[in-house]
């Protein structure tokens, strides 16, 4: 039982690192800087594709059910999709020229919105005379973008647990063993795609524009992939 359960880690080590899976999180990190804020964002991927793996697909082992095969081409097909936009989203915002828009309080109530663009400044964005803060979402689309995954990816971990466990009770362990795999291999990914982007964000803009619109390519291509490739089943 333990080999079986180490092989469920194993596996699910090897799952986040799927092409689909990495030019997701690469695409979610690709305009941050900080190392250690990129690689959570990666944990809570994990986090997000884990429970519903426990949710839908320990669901499914318990009850002796598997998932129709249309309905989980459907969802592989969403991932595509969700892929073609996260590419276009990080190609966007460099399209942008770092523009953005501020809302600001006054001490009457009022409040008004302005533009202003930081572009042709030669020091960091953080480091310009007017500092603001920015709405903390960073946790949100890693999560919403884990859950999606997680669902695409249900029905072959149901396969895969049936075959390799005998109870529901320890199906449910395997897949919990095989989502902290899977947790474990993307935080491990993501601090690696972390390092060069954050290098080259300090000093190389050039360059960590180059990357970033790379990523934002690369992601936009696996998800046109895999979307072309999906809707052929149909």
């Amino acid at each position: 039982m333990f080999g079986v359960l180490t092989l469920g880690f194993a596996i699910g080590m090897q799952h986040a690192l799927e092409a689909d899976h990495v030019a997701a999180v690469s695409s979610l990190v690709s305009g941050d800087r900080n190392v250690k804020h990129m690689a959570m964002r990666g944990a809570v991927w994990g986090l997000g594709h884990t429970l519903v793996l426990m949710v839908v697909g320990g669901a499914a082992v318990i009850m002796g059910l598997s998932l129709q095969p249309g309905f989980a081409n459907g969802l592989e097909l969403c991932v595509g999709v969700m892929l073609i936009f996260l590419g276009a989203h990080v190609l966007y915002r460099l399209a942008r020229e770092r523009v953005h828009f501020h809302s600001h309080e006054h001490a009457d109530g009022s409040v008004h919105f302005h533009a202003h663009s930081h572009k042709g400044e030669r020091i960091d964005h953080d480091a310009s005379g007017h500092r603001h803060e920015h709405p903390d979402k960073r946790w949100v689309r890693p999560l919403l973008v884990g859950v999606m995954h997680g669902l695409a990816g249900t029905a072959a971990v149901v396969v895969l647990t049936a075959a390799a466990q005998t109870t529901p009770a320890m199906g449910l362990v395997y897949i919990g063993v095989f989502g902290l795999g899977s947790i474990v291999g993307m935080v491990a990914v993501t601090a690696l795609i972390a390092v060069p982007i954050s290098l080259t964000a300090q000093s190389l803009t050039r360059l960590n524009r180059v990357l970033q619109v790379v990523v934002g390519t690369l992601t936009i291509g696996v998800g046109g992939a895999i979307a072309l490739r999906t809707a052929a089943l149909f």
